[in-house]
């Protein structure tokens, strides 16, 4: 037998090599295991998802097969209703979901304002400065006047109610806000006493911008001017986005309080319309200084561009310290703006001879230099872009004037001199606190009741004669060389 090699492992290598192999068995063995137990907890897992799907499935096909039924609210009771309830005995009971909600009640009396002074008085109603009782607020009191006719059972009248409706429906920082409707002392204690008064507690603001222009010694500054007529707008925006026309803008309704902030007020003629607008709107409205050509015409559909129209002879106003045009009569006022803004054309109206007052009216034949717009002429140290603005808002086509969001966007607010911030505003002795504001030789809004005028047969032929002779007022051309 041959004897071992000198390199054959020893009893050691042998022993050291069965260890590691038994190792390596080790191993594999636990790995198999991990797998194996794996396995198994992925098929319990997906078996009871199976259960789980099987067991939802079977309830949405009882609840297919069972009967709706409808939420109870309300908890039912079994015992006595004159019987104490559980919750008395000490027991649970079922709680009614409650859900905040405005509640009907009496009006609160006027005899909760002590009255200071009166401001002024309007077509509908009069206006005083009065503190609230309770909290010492100084407050507006506006007194609608009640319509005491026979056929009109309800008192109020249907502009009153237009007013209110409208003023509680509106939130801007430029509108006159208002606090609450009272009435007269007793009538909200008894249901059987007839209303006599009813009264608007409104926010108190001091100024009204006629009395301003009338008082001031020196005109506003081109600033303040943008500054008023951006805030005009922002509000007759406003209210024209919510489908609400003023249809009496003018500067006795334009308030203005010792911070510089302007207010519209004076909702009397206003109302909602829609799109497109209702086809017979009454022609009667706006007071004659700030009433459109299209309105004194007759046209008995009209939109938007009323108001623009009346935000446009505020802006003149605002800039000549008086109204721009001061008719006596509709005729006057048709004559006015003719001579101001320029006679209608088939070009620059299209639509006019078929309006109802206009199919009489005998007007000039003439080139346009003769019978055009003279406003540039009017205001010659207003910039290009006011003198813009202005012939806008004035157009005698209401298709052609801007609506008051384009106007906000004009470049007329973007040019030097900027706004003037409303904190830089001037103040004004407050006449509404101290003194009742005298009576101005103005004309009033139209009243209740009353017809539009019809013009018949006017001659306009002569109105612009001799203005080829007349100068065309300031500035200057420069000629390059």
């Amino acid at each position: 037998m041959a004897s071992k090699s000198r390199w054959a492992d020893t009893e050691e290598d042998a022993a050291l090599e069965a260890k590691i192999k038994r190792e390596k068995e080790e191993k594999k063995r636990l790995k198999a295991e991990k797998a194996r137990k794996a396995a198994e907890k992925a098929q319990a897992e997906e078996a009871a998802r199976q259960r789980t799907l099987q067991a939802q499935q079977h309830e949405e096909d009882l609840d297919a097969d069972r009967p709706s039924k409808r939420r109870k609210l309300t908890p039912e009771h079994d015992h006595d209703p004159l019987k104490p309830t559980s919750q008395s005995q000490g027991g649970d009971s079922g709680k009614l979901l409650r859900f905040e909600a405005g509640s009907w009640g009496p009006a609160r009396s006027v005899e909760n304002y002590d009255k200071l002074n009166d401001i002024e008085e309007g077509a509908y109603g009069w206006v005083a400065r009065a503190k609230e009782i309770q909290t010492g607020k100084v407050v507006a009191l506006k007194r609608l006047k009640l319509d005491d006719s026979p056929s009109n059972r309800v008192g109020l009248p249907e502009t009153g109610l237009r007013e209110i409706q409208i003023l509680k429906d509106c939130s801007h920082r430029n509108i006159v806000s208002l606090h609450e409707v009272v009435v007269n002392d007793g009538a909200s204690d008894s249901r059987s006493r007839k209303i006599e008064s009813i009264f608007l507690v409104l926010e108190f603001v001091e100024h009204d911008l006629k009395s301003i222009l009338e008082d001031m010694s020196e005109p506003f500054l081109a600033s303040e001017v943008k500054t008023l007529l951006r805030q005009l707008g922002e509000g007759v925006a406003y209210l024209h986005d919510n489908w609400i026309l003023h249809r009496d803008l003018k500067t006795s309704n334009l308030l203005l309080n010792n911070r510089g902030q302007l207010k519209i007020a004076d909702f009397g003629m206003a109302r909602y319309v829609g799109d497109p607008a209702p086809p017979k709107l009454t022609q009667l409205v706006v007071t004659l200084w700030y009433r459109s050509p299209e309105l004194l015409l007759g046209a008995k559909t009209y939109g938007n561009a009323v108001d623009m129209w009346s935000i446009g002879c505020i802006f003149g106003e605002l800039l000549a310290r008086e109204p721009l045009l001061q008719g006596k009569n509709e005729v006057d006022e048709l004559t006015q703006i003719f001579e101001l803004c320029g006679i209608p054309t088939d070009e620059s109206w299209p639509s006019f001879r078929r309006l109802p007052n206009a199919r009489s009216l005998r007007v000039p034949k003439g080139s346009s230099a003769a019978t055009g717009s003279v406003i540039r002429a009017r205001f010659p140290l207003l910039t290009a872009a006011g003198t813009a603005l202005l012939n806008g808002l004035l157009s005698l086509d209401p298709d052609k004037r801007p609506s008051a969001r384009e106007m906000l966007r004009h470049e007329y607010f973007v040019q030097d001199p900027k706004p003037k911030h409303e904190a830089m505003f001037p103040t004004f002795p407050s006449k509404a606190g101290q003194e009742r504001r005298r009576r101005r030789e103005t004309p009033n809004a139209p009243g209740r009741g009353q017809k539009a005028a019809e013009l018949g047969s006017v001659d306009f032929s002569g109105i612009f004669a001799g203005r080829e002779r007349e100068e065309k007022g300031g500035g200057f051309t420069l000629r390059m060389l």
